[in-house]
């Protein structure tokens, strides 16, 4: 008896530390979010691990995703134990989209990509050579990934991204025992929402301090060339976009591509309309109201005024085809055919905003080149 009397408060004593040790553990969190401009993901570091959330992986998602990266030897509460758990910093990766790799060689990671679907599509140069190095397997398309290829990978997790609420690859992919990450960076409706995202990958390589620095300098590009952009002594007009299967496509109001237009202090015309993607409009409706625009940023699809006049004799009536005012960014592009600017410039708003600065207002950025878009001959 008088031992029970001994050990039972000693149990107490036991059961209240371990408690406060959970209190303590979970009081930790840091009380600001270094995530600023992303609406589509946060980040909470504890001491010995960190809670990624995705919000908004696609449009009017309803569900939000929580991940654990956890640090060597920590220890994570009981209540996080049914999320996805990652030990950090993790050893490899495959990521479903072109827009992942700038972050992986931002953080100079790139050596741990291990698989990526269509690698035809990759421009960097590091990557490729990776790829000619047979140190990247190729994974089919994102609708039906190769799953023997990925569960002989076994990467440490796999980033992908999906459209709607139906993702069935993904869904068999966490059924064969591989870590699935959303990301929803495509889903951003600003530009420095967007480059944002290298602070997702920054948490996964245990880099949060490089990647806040990487963005920190990014972000302050950016908003130093907003602020000469409001010099400008004139606005002009802008028509963006081409005919694509029948269509006029050219970016939504509210979208990053009509927001940095805005930010280079012109007058893109369709900056009213609302939405995060792209309009589609008939031929008609865009001549009547952008026959006289100033400027035209086409979609990529052209790389001379003579390309764009076979597809369609037409496009040759606008006033900025016939001033040569028309601007593109199909001619960098990846010794296999993909176009950088889709994999570079959602990461590197701060030179996109530059390059339209220049071409808008060249008197602005005296000496700059622009490094995306070139001027149609």
């Amino acid at each position: 008896m008088t031992t029970f009397r001994f050990i039972l408060p000693l149990l107490f004593l036991f059961l209240f530390v371990q408690c406060k040790k959970e209190t303590k553990a979970q009081s930790e969190i840091t009380t600001i979010n270094t995530v600023k401009y992303a609406n589509g993901f946060s980040i909470e570091n504890y001491s010995s691990y960190s809670i990624v959330t995705v919000k908004n992986p696609w449009p009017k998602a309803s569900k939000t995703y929580q991940y654990i990266l956890k640090k060597k030897n920590g220890i994570i509460p009981d209540s996080l134990k049914n999320n996805i758990v990652i030990n950090v910093p993790i050893q490899s990766i495959v990521v479903t989209s072109t827009t992942h790799i700038p972050s992986l060689e931002m953080l100079n990671e790139e050596k741990t990509l291990v698989g990526f679907p269509n690698l035809a599509y990759v421009s960097s140069e590091k990557v490729r050579a990776l790829i000619d190095a047979k140190k990247i397997k190729e994974l089919g398309n994102n609708q039906s990934l190769n799953t023997e290829v990925l569960i002989d990978l076994q990467p440490n997790v796999i980033i992908g991204y999906g459209l709607d609420n139906n993702n069935p690859t993904l869904d068999n992919l966490e059924k064969s025992g591989l870590k699935v990450l959303l990301n929803g960076d495509w889903n951003e409706q600003t530009p420095l929402g967007k480059a944002e995202w290298i602070k997702f990958f920054g948490a996964l390589y245990d880099k949060q301090e490089q990647a806040n620095e990487i963005f920190s300098k990014i972000e302050n590009e950016y908003l130093k060339t907003i602020e000469i952009a409001k010099k400008a002594t004139s606005k002009p007009t802008i028509l963006a976009g081409d005919i694509f299967e029948g269509k006029w496509y050219l970016p939504s109001g509210t979208s990053w591509g009509s927001l940095i237009l805005k930010e280079a202090n012109s007058n893109y015309l369709w900056q009213e309309t609302t939405g995060t993607g792209s309009l589609s409009l008939s031929f008609e409706t865009v001549f009547e109201k952008a026959k006289d625009a100033d400027f035209w940023i086409t979609s990529g699809q052209f790389s001379t005024l003579t390309e764009m006049t076979e597809a369609n004799s037409h496009y040759a009536q606008f006033k900025a085809f016939q001033n040569k005012n028309v601007y593109s960014f199909a001619a960098k592009k990846g010794k296999t055919g993909g176009v950088l600017y889709y994999e570079l410039a959602p990461n590197r708003p701060d030179i996109v905003l530059k390059d339209l600065v220049k071409i808008l207002h060249p008197e602005l950025l005296v000496g700059y080149e622009p490094f995306f878009f070139e001027k149609l001959k």
